[in-house]
């Protein structure tokens, strides 16, 4: 249906160009009676004698004179009007063509190439994931002080990011595999993707200033600061019971049992000296009644310990894990055989060529369990694992329960390098890592190695992602004091900001001066 100021628009138009031709046919008609006038007013009567000769040349030189005047001006009136005609003309067509009002030609903007859409979508998926690890570390803090209760609001706002954002990379799985395939359906997927972080990241915004609220750094840093303070003294006992684990197992285990957290202890370190020079200035501050510096430094304090506590879980989990692993690899071997029992005999096939395979895997697995040399116990389950998947029928629990073990641990490993390097990880090992997490709670076996599978990889990209990264600072006294790895692990944004728990709007709302 056209509107009202469309319909209206060529009616305006055609009566101005009615009016100007009448103003000119009326400078015509006038210009053409100022024509006549003189022919119409000559005397032809018979001329009549006159006495004297001077008046009669007085009077012809008059007669002259008049007829002259007679024709010019006419001949000025009809260039008038002709002039304002074609003013009115060039002024109506100038108005046409560079018309922007309802009722002239409306061209759309060429969209976005396919690849740009993708860029901005991954971009997101990273940012968003940053801003949802981000407040969960500062709400942990928050919660510490004041009790579960009075932040269960704000819990409810991170998981809700949690749910926009676990959207948003089923979105983006799905694109990576094709689905759909056609270049429309593909754009309105990269925009679910964009529409899912952003409303992630609204929801976080939306909660910013009530959290600020309830934290009240800016009137009353005291209490918070010795939350931070008491953490940080914590994991510095805790850093070394870990160094002195991570050697223990280096002694019982083969290296790629420890490998995943090697030089984890040294990270941790690095973030609690850190930790110490932001905690003193944050003490300084609030003693000199600066109440925003001193929330700034607690902020990037507390950022520091969080990650700290994510370098010396990891070495305790994972020995915890190496230890049930071991437990476990006699009774997975066992489980194997049951499985193996059952399908053995089959005619020849894939599932036969499977079942050999399978039987040189666990012969091997066994060579190395008698060889008198150490070895990974999570890696032997994830070899019987992943062997028996395709030919299992389920008879076996223990095969299912060290696929969930194998591949939790995969998953914990992953989600912590990515955490403590969340400044060069990007969007594709946290698509992978966010599928591996979906499937840990799978029952089928196939989807547990699947999981495994992934998580692994995930691990692998981000390792890839920090090598192109490089080392972000320059300089020895930068690194000697935790800066560089700080802003690896996005402790510090751009400029040294700490973020703060909130999306793309409130993040950076404090800013450190100097670092």
């Amino acid at each position: 249906m056209t509107s009202s100021l469309i319909r209206g628009r060529p009616r305006r138009t055609r009566s101005h160009i009615s009016v100007r031709v009448a103003h000119a046919v009326l400078g015509g008609v006038a210009g053409l009676g100022w024509l006549v006038l003189p022919g119409m007013t000559i005397n032809t009567d018979v001329p009549v004698a006159i006495s004297t000769d001077a008046p009669v040349a007085a009077t012809a030189q008059e007669d002259e004179e008049t007829s002259a005047a007679d024709l010019v001006l006419p001949l000025v009136v009809v260039g008038a009007a002709g002039a304002l005609a074609g003013y009115g003309y060039i002024r109506r067509t100038r108005r046409a063509r560079t018309r922007t009002t309802p009722g002239g030609p409306h061209i759309p903007p060429p969209a976005p190439p396919l690849t740009e859409l993708d860029d901005r979508s991954r971009a997101l998926l990273a940012e968003a994931d940053n801003w949802i690890r981000t407040s969960r570390e500062e709400l942990s803090f928050a919660e510490a002080r004041s009790g579960p209760a009075a932040v269960a609001s704000i819990t409810q706002a991170v998981r809700d990011a949690e749910s926009e954002l676990t959207a948003a990379f089923r979105i983006r799985r799905q694109y990576e595999a094709d689905v759909p395939q056609d270049e429309t359906s593909r754009r309105h997927a990269l925009a679910g993707i964009v529409g899912r972080c952003q409303e992630a990241g609204r929801r976080l915004d939306e909660e910013a200033a009530a959290f600020d609220q309830l934290r009240a750094l800016e009137r009353d840093i005291g209490e918070a600061l010795t939350v931070a303070e008491t953490r940080f003294r914590e994991l510095a006992g805790r850093t070394a019971t870990a160094e002195t684990t991570l050697a223990d197992l280096a002694e019982l285990y083969a290296p790629s049992a420890t490998a995943s957290v090697t030089g984890y202890a040294e990270q941790a370190k690095d973030r609690l000296v850190f930790a110490t020079n932001h905690l003193n200035q944050a003490r300084q501050a609030a003693d000199l009644d600066e109440a925003e510096a001193a929330a700034r430094q607690l902020r990037a304090a507390e950022g520091a310990v969080a990650q700290a506590a994510v370098f010396v879980s990891a070495i305790n989990r994972l020995a915890t894990e190496l230890r049930s692993a071991a437990r476990m690899v006699a009774s997975a071997l066992t489980g194997a055989e049951s499985e193996l029992s059952g399908v053995r005999g089959t005619p020849v096939g894939k599932l036969r060529s499977q079942v050999l395979h399978a039987d040189t895997v666990l012969t091997s697995v066994r060579e190395e369990l008698t060889g008198g040399q150490p070895y990974d116990p999570l890696d032997v389950l994830r070899r019987i694992v992943h062997v028996l998947a395709p030919v299992a029928t389920g008879r076996a629990a223990v095969l299912s329960a060290a696929a969930r073990l194998t591949a939790r641990s995969a998953a914990a490993g992953a989600d912590g390098f990515v955490t403590t390097h969340r400044g060069a990880v990007g969007a594709g090992a946290r698509t992978r890592l966010a599928a591996a997490r979906e499937l840990l709670d799978a029952a089928p076996l196939a989807d547990l190695v699947r999981a495994h599978t992934l998580a692994r990889q995930a691990r692998e990209l981000a390792e890839q992602d920090v090598r192109v990264h490089g080392n972000p600072v320059a300089g020895a006294d930068q690194r000697a004091s935790g800066v560089s790895g700080a802003v690896l692990g996005g402790i510090l944004l751009g400029g040294g900001r700490p973020p703060s728990f909130g999306g793309p709007r409130t993040r950076a709302r404090r800013g450190l001066r100097s670092p």
